[in-house]
Formats: structure tokens, C-alpha cells, sequence
């Protein structure tokens, strides 16, 4: 990337913002297989589970939904960049059906704009508590290459990564997986970016960059463990970092939709991007196939959300 990743940070939130619902841990091994036996076939939801694991599928009602904050969810709204600032919106995050996804619910983040700041709406969802650090981090994302309506060329920003509370944190901490579908500050597209970071301000940070299009679902990993950050996607392994450019601190977890600029104006162009579940495990490397067969354990037990990481 040629810019820093973000401008100042200033945000409101929706009123979603009570506590994380965090249980006691539970008393078994916390490896993947146990994992995925954490719930007995026909057992409700539930967030109890092995240790240090964090799961999502997603299945709330609406931006509204009590569940969505109790689970440590929020939506952003009001100041600040990246993109166009000042205009995230909750308007653009959804829970609807998708026949495509697993389990059939997915988060929606619809960014759209007609080319000026005033209707332009990005939108992002992160987790609340920074207490995510090292281990795996797994996402099954969606991105696109065409806006769902309009006409395509914007500078669109598809990205998943945890983050720093604050831009100014002296351990300052940041792993993007970023897709371009239309490039952007100066580039050109498909691509997608890999950036570790070490400081936001004067940006200090190491990349990779994939000149490929990743239109369609793809499960993202980014694994931080011993001394390195290693980013996969669908088990090939893109970019690793090491030295200084490894967490120094425990983050959030952002799924964000956005656009660098309006290169142009005329019509309301709307850009999708989904994510179908989260999944995060605490202090170890988890390889893909255990990664989806734990997943695949919560789904078969009818498991939505799980969240046993110790609070900060």
C-alpha cells in the first residue's frame, strides 16, 4: 500500500455497546477436535465451550438485536476515516438469508455512494473488549468484484483485520487482509494486500500484494504465533512477518467496507461484502482443515456463538 492504512480513528458508536457476553472456561482440552465436540448434536446455543475460543455465525435479527452487542459487537457510526470520513453508517450492516453461505445466514456490509461525500455510506462491524492477540484468527468472506448495482470502477476497500484500540498506542498493533477489486491509490486492481504494522503514524509496516481477482467466497486466515504473522487464504500460505511487525498488543477484530475516494459522481452504486462466520483461537496455529472441521462441529450442534477468551 502507498498510504497509511487509516486517518485518526474518532468514533461513535450505535448504542450497541453493552458488555461482551463472556462465560467461565470450560473444563476440557481447548485443541480443535474438542472444539468441535464442545456441543452435543441438538444442544441450544450457546457461548459456553473450550478455552480461548471466540465463534460467530452471525444469526441475529438486525443491527438492533440485543444479541449482537451482548455477543461484543458493534456497529460503527459517525467521525473519522479511513475513506470518506465522517459517513459510516449502521444502515449497511445486515443478517440476511444467503443460500450460498453455511447455515444459510451471513453479516452483510453494504458500503454504496452516488459520488459525493453527502451520499456516500461505508460501514463497519468490529468486535469490542482487545483481548484478541496471538493464535489464529479464520474468516469465510465474501468479496466482490462488481457492485451489486450501478456502475463499477469505485475504489472499494473489502478488508478483515484485527487492530489496536488506538492509533497512538506506543505497541500499536495491525493485520490487514484487504481486497482492491478496482485498485486505488494509484494502483490498479484486482488485488489484495497483506500489511503488518508496526506503527500507524509515520506508517511503518511490511507487505504483500496478490494481483488476482477473488470474486466468490474464500477462507482467510491469519495465524500470529512465535515471532511471526503468517496470512493464508483457502490454505495457501501468502505472506509472513516477523521482527517488529508481529502484535505487541491484544486487538479487535474489524470487518470493513469502504472507499478510498469518489472518482466519480452520477448514480448510486452499492458494493457487497459478506462474511459468513468468525472464528478465533487463542495462542495456537491452527491448520485450515481443523479450522473448518471445528466450524463444522458448532454448525452440526446448532452452536452459533462461543466466547470463551479471557477478558482483558
Amino acid at each position: 500500500m502507498s498510504q497509511p492504512r487509516r486517518t485518526s480513528r474518532r468514533r461513535a458508536w450505535t448504542a450497541l455497546t453493552l458488555p461482551a457476553l463472556l462465560c467461565a472456561l470450560a473444563a476440557c482440552s481447548g485443541g480443535p477436535a474438542d472444539d468441535a465436540a464442545a456441543s452435543g448434536p441438538g444442544a441450544s446455543p450457546t457461548p459456553s465451550g473450550p478455552p480461548g475460543t471466540l465463534f460467530d455465525t452471525f444469526h441475529y435479527s438486525g443491527a438492533d438485536d440485543p444479541s449482537l452487542a451482548a455477543h461484543g459487537w458493534e456497529i460503527r457510526t459517525g467521525e473519522g476515516g479511513p475513506g470518506i470520513k465522517d459517513s459510516w453508517s449502521a444502515a449497511g450492516a445486515g443478517f440476511p438469508s444467503d443460500t450460498t453461505a453455511q447455515g444459510g445466514r451471513v453479516l452483510q456490509l453494504q458500503s454504496s455512494t452516488d459520488g459525493t461525500k453527502q451520499g456516500t455510506r461505508q460501514v463497519e462491524v468490529q468486535s469490542t473488549g482487545n483481548n484478541l492477540f496471538t493464535g489464529t484468527f479464520a474468516a469465510r468472506i465474501h468479496f466482490s468484484d462488481k457492485p451489486t448495482s450501478g456502475r463499477g470502477g469505485d475504489h472499494v476497500v473489502q478488508t478483515f483485520f484485527p487492530i489496536s484500540a488506538s492509533d497512538s498506542s506506543v505497541n500499536y498493533s495491525e493485520l490487514d487482509c484487504e481486497y482492491l477489486p478496482n485498485g486505488g491509490w494509484g494502483s490498479v486492481g484486482p488485488r489484495l494486500d497483506n500489511v503488518s504494522w508496526y506503527k500507524a503514524d509515520p506508517p511503518d509496516r511490511v507487505s504483500h500484494t496478490l494481483k488476482q481477482s477473488l470474486e466468490g467466497w474464500h477462507l482467510m486466515m491469519i495465524t500470529a504465533l512465535d515471532g511471526k504473522v503468517t496470512y493464508s487464504m483457502d490454505g495457501k500460505e501468502l505472506f509472513t512477518s516477523s521482527g517488529k511487525y508481529v502484535p505487541r498488543e491484544k486487538m479487535d477484530v474489524h470487518f470493513s467496507n469502504w472507499l478510498i475516494d469518489l472518482p466519480f459522481a452520477g448514480g448510486t452504486r452499492t458494493w457487497d461484502m459478506k462474511v459468513n462466520w468468525f472464528y478465533y483461537k487463542a495462542d495456537q496455529a491452527v491448520s485450515l482443515a481443523d479450522v473448518q472441521k471445528t466450524v463444522d462441529g458448532f454448525y452440526s450442534a446448532g452452536t452459533d456463538y462461543v466466547n470463551t477468551v479471557p477478558k482483558s
